[in-house]
């Protein structure tokens, strides 16, 4: 079966640190660009990180950047998101979604998404 896995969400504080994973399995991430994306309640779902396996090239939602890396485990065909220095507005159900192209464009029209992993931060 093939599919997508998020976990690593929790409860942190503001200025806390997560790992989020993202395992796929049924197939290989080789040939896929990934995307994190997030949903916070009454929001709409906005894409967090990009990363094309091709070619290594990632992008990030601006109000991260500095404080996400997306990341790679190839062995354990694995993508993670780190995330640090947490603030509210940064609380939502996280998303992995993965599609089969070379280009690094991460949108809704994704092969794979997984169910989700939810971030809380509160103190």
């Amino acid at each position: 079966q093939l599919q997508l896995v998020e976990s690593g969400g929790g409860l942190v504080q503001p200025g806390g640190s997560l790992r989020l994973s993202c395992a796929a399995s049924g197939f290989t991430l080789d040939y896929y660009t990934i995307g994190w994306f997030r949903q916070a309640p009454g929001k709409e779902r906005e894409r967090v990180s990009c990363m094309s396996s091709i070619s290594g090239s990632t992008d990030y939602l601006d109000s991260v950047k500095g404080r996400f890396t997306v990341s790679r485990d190839n062995a354990k065909n694995t993508v993670y998101l780190q995330m640090n220095n947490l603030k509210p507005e940064d609380t939502a159900v996280y998303y992995c979604a993965a599609v089969r192209r070379v280009a690094l464009i991460c949108d809704y029209n994704m092969d794979y998404w997984g169910k989700g992993t939810l971030v809380t931060v509160s103190s």
